[in-house]
């Protein structure tokens, strides 16, 4: 199926990208299919893919969806977090084949929203690259210094987060969410940036939690995603609040907006972090699923991955 193109100024006036530093934002509700394509390498010998499913929530919906699947597989869903996630079974007459979903999606900005009462004690404990330490108490301790209040903590710990990092993707070890790697080095990607926020936020008791998915590009109607994008959410007066630290890195200007508020142009795949399936890896548990993860006899590779999207009228 195919969807009309929107000319660039409309969308800009409907949708509120309406100031050069604003351009990277989509407020209040956005529209667009949302193209998720692999292709198989050459396959030898046993192989496994798993692949995000994407889910309607409280702030998307996903209206049509469509799968071309050509190989054997089988939706399964992670333990802790309620994630889709479909496991592919490739055989050696499967290479080369592609694999497709296109999704139609409805995003609302999000701002502050209620919390389940049952969430708060999973997002304290630690992870495999995020965990809780004397390190991470100290640095969170100092930054929140004269600060009661979870919301003005939070905001601390944002502020020094975006002070002390730069983000950078050369060399080597950032892109993985380590946030030991992100406090030594003081450098990474989104990954990086949140990934650290969370460990310092929860080594002071506030609940913090990660996301990924992409990031649809507000000043153009089609085309393709240069990759994927996380954010992080933290809790306090019983709100969960959505944080980008990352993206206010890079546009200071909407440091204010990042702290509290997702733009409606952002599309999310999984929640969470170490996500245990049936089958599972053999690398063990997932560390975050965006791209695709395939296995050959034991050893992970890197399909080809390409996310497309398209902004669609309503």
């Amino acid at each position: 199926m195919r969807f009309p193109i929107i000319p660039i100024a409309l969308v800009a006036s409907a949708l509120g990208v309406h100031a050069a530093d604003e351009a990277s934002i989509v407020k209040g509700t956005d529209q667009f299919e949302f193209v998720y394509r692999v292709k198989l390498p050459e396959i030898k010998g046993e192989a496994r893919v798993w692949i995000p499913l994407a889910k309607t929530d409280a702030f998307q919906t996903v209206t049509e969806e469509e799968t071309d699947i050509p190989v054997k597989w089988q939706k399964v869903r992670d333990r802790e977090y309620g994630n889709d996630i479909c496991v592919l079974y490739p055989q050696p007459e499967d290479s080369g084949k592609t694999i497709e979903l296109r999704y139609r999606v409805v995003r609302r900005e999000k701002a502050g929203y209620p919390a389940n009462k049952t969430d708060a004690a999973r997002y304290l404990r630690p992870e495999k690259l995020v965990p809780i330490n004397e390190t991470f108490r100290t640095i969170a301790r100092k930054a929140t210094a004269g600060r009661s209040d979870d919301l003005e903590r939070a905001k601390a710990l944002y502020d020094h987060v975006m002070g002390r990092m730069r983000y950078d993707k050369s060399g080597t070890g950032w892109g993985h969410g380590d946030a030991r790697y992100a406090c030594d080095f003081r450098t990474g990607n989104c990954t990086d940036f949140h990934a650290y926020f969370i460990a310092l936020a929860r080594s002071v008791g506030i609940p913090a939690r990660f996301a990924i998915g992409a990031t649809i590009p507000a000043d153009k109607n089609e085309g393709t995603i240069d990759g994927y994008h996380c954010w992080a959410e933290f809790l306090a007066d019983g709100r969960w609040f959505p944080v980008d630290i990352s993206e206010a890195w890079k546009n200071p200007k909407l440091a204010d907006y990042y702290f509290g508020h997702n733009p409606a142009n952002r599309f999310e795949l999984t929640k969470g972090r170490d996500l245990v399936v049936d089958p599972e890896p053999a690398s063990g548990p997932i560390n975050f699923l965006a791209y695709p993860l395939l296995e050959m006899n034991g050893e992970v590779m890197k399909p080809e991955t390409t996310f497309m999207f398209r902004r669609i009228s309503a």
